[in-house]
């Protein structure tokens, strides 16, 4: 089963990076990123650098990334695109884990779609990863109802991030 060539697989989350979140996003992969693959099928399931998951390839072939990869990815303004940013009063509440409603939207970047990966950003640091349920042009034209299910956040202010 171990007959995988890790500079494909490199390239392959690299290509899925870029189509994901933009061309020229993928240089901000980390240059040693480590892949796990799955003992079933073989397929990669899990991109680490160091002690840190980065992401996980969903089996749609999407990616779920983390908080902290996400960080790392703000680096590119065409990242930035994918993300929002939130207000003070419902920080604390996205950090444990509940969901962005659309009043608490105070930037928001032009990229986003239903059902895409978005990061929430407060103060221009990651707090939160999670599904948009709404695009950009109903998130800023909502006043009410959930913009974003989150479902990674960093929990507490300071878990290394």
């Amino acid at each position: 089963m171990n007959r995988h060539n890790s500079v494909d697989s490199i390239l392959k989350i690299k290509y899925t990076l870029d189509a994901l979140f933009g061309q020229g996003v993928s240089k901000y992969l980390p240059k040693d990123a480590t892949i796990t693959y799955s003992k079933n099928t073989g397929r990669i399931k899990h991109v680490h650098q160091n002690d840190h998951l980065l992401c996980t390839l969903r089996t749609d072939g999407g990616l779920a990334i983390t908080p902290y990869f996400a960080q790392i990815l703000l680096k590119s303004k065409k990242f930035r695109e994918n993300c929002l940013e939130i207000d003070d009063e419902s920080k604390a509440f996205v950090q444990e884990g509940s969901s962005v409603f659309c009043k608490h939207v105070t930037w928001c970047g032009k990229n986003i779609l239903i059902g895409s990966d978005v990061s929430v950003l407060h103060g221009g640091k990651v707090i939160a990863v999670g599904k948009a349920v709404l695009s950009t042009r109903m998130i800023k034209s909502f006043k009410k109802g959930v913009a974003i299910k989150i479902r990674d956040s960093l929990k507490s202010a300071n878990s290394g991030v």
